[in-house]
């Protein structure tokens, strides 16, 4: 006798299986992304660890969607983390960002290309700026010269316990004269080697155009009661740069001396679906309101089980039961219609095999009616 789990046949099982697997596909497709630096992409260029990073130092994190959240935010004890935004920041939310940062928040803006992240600098009046020329060290490297290996690193609280970085094919800072009068406060955290040079033409080697030079990589500027930290490169915090010496410990030192971190992707497109329907859930007391009430009417209609969704029910489970009788014989048959029984559900088994199999039901059936 072939058991049939659940009374289901095996091509009906396998089909049941493959259509979970299309379910947890598609829910892993929704609720995971594949983004260069997304906190929902735990691949190698994703920025998940971040929010672990933030929990390792006991801060809370937080997915930032629109730049409204720093009107409401408190700035003191506060790190905004800009990575590699690739629209612009509107006036509205420069001056939403500006004003965070004035009141005591710290901002974080790391990029290497110049575009989007030149702009903001720029408005928001500090004089760190992305050259956007790839960075190449020849001597301090970690296996290639775009993997330029940051030795020169200052003594400061954001720089506790890190004596270099490692970028993946950054860039370096140009500081600009400043439009705000007074003296340069600019903080210089992290200067390449003598040796590094930008590659204007990109053909992996110095030229006579390109010379060996110092170039600042990461900077700190206060603005107000706040401060902007500027680093030239978006992958130091990338989840397998992380593990290049001192990049995590950098991090640390960026955040631990924090209560909140948010992430803001306001304006790049890197959050899943389902990570965007949870946000705006969370952000709506309105729809907050609507799915609450939708589980509760689920589950009282579940417990009181109208007729339209109690027949459906009842139906399967008579199916199921005519399965389970029909492919099984009589619990009290005789042991010719058990042999029948057998030798045609397996046509391929010899008579010796069958009446084997048909002496054990019988033993079964026998056993059954004396513990009845």
């Amino acid at each position: 006798m072939v058991s049939r789990p659940f009374g289901f046949d095996y091509p009906q099982l396998l089909l049941g299986a493959f259509a979970l697997c299309v379910v947890v596909v598609l829910v892993v497709a929704v609720g995971t992304s594949t983004a260069s630096f997304g906190v929902y992409n735990a691949g190698w260029d994703g920025a998940s660890g971040l929010r672990d990073e933030a929990s390792a130092v006991g801060a809370e994190s937080e997915i930032v969607r629109n730049t409204t959240r720093y009107t409401t935010a408190s700035a003191n004890g506060t790190i905004a983390i800009v990575l590699s935004p690739e629209t612009s920041y509107e006036p509205e939310s420069t001056t939403r960002l500006r004003r965070f940062v004035r009141d005591g928040g710290t901002l974080l803006v790391a990029d290497d290309r110049p575009s989007e992240a030149n702009r903001l600098l720029a408005d928001l009046g500090v004089r760190a700026r992305l050259d956007g020329r790839t960075l190449r060290d020849d001597r301090y490297n970690y296996r290639s010269p775009a993997l330029v290996v940051v030795r020169n690193v200052s003594e400061r609280p954001l720089t506790r316990d890190v004596d270099q970085l490692t970028l993946n094919y950054g860039t370096a800072l140009n500081l600009s004269r400043s439009e705000v009068p007074g003296p340069n406060r600019t903080a210089i955290l992290a200067n390449t080697s003598a040796f590094a040079y930008l590659d204007t033409n990109s053909n992996g080697e110095i030229d006579g155009n390109e010379s060996l030079a110092q170039h600042p990589v990461a900077t700190a500027e206060p603005v107000g009661e706040g401060r902007i930290v500027v680093v030239s490169d978006p992958s130091v915090f990338v989840n397998a740069m992380l593990d290049r010496p001192d990049n995590r410990a950098f991090l640390h030192a960026l955040l631990s001396s924090h209560e909140r971190v948010l992430i803001d992707y306001s304006h790049a497109a890197r959050l899943p679906p389902l990570a965007v329907a949870t946000l705006v859930i969370r952000d709506s007391p309105a729809l907050q309101l609507l799915f609450g009430g939708i589980a509760l009417c689920v589950v009282g209609l579940w417990g009181r089980r109208p007729w339209w969704l109690r027949r459906p029910i009842v139906r399967l489970r008579e199916t199921i039961g005519r399965r389970d009788a029909s492919d099984s014989p009589a619990a009290d048959v005789g042991e010719a219609e058990i042999a029948a029984f057998v030798a045609k559900r397996h046509p391929d088994w010899d008579a010796e095999r069958v009446q084997r199999v048909t002496q054990r039901v019988m033993i079964r059936q026998y056993n059954g009616r004396n513990n009845d």
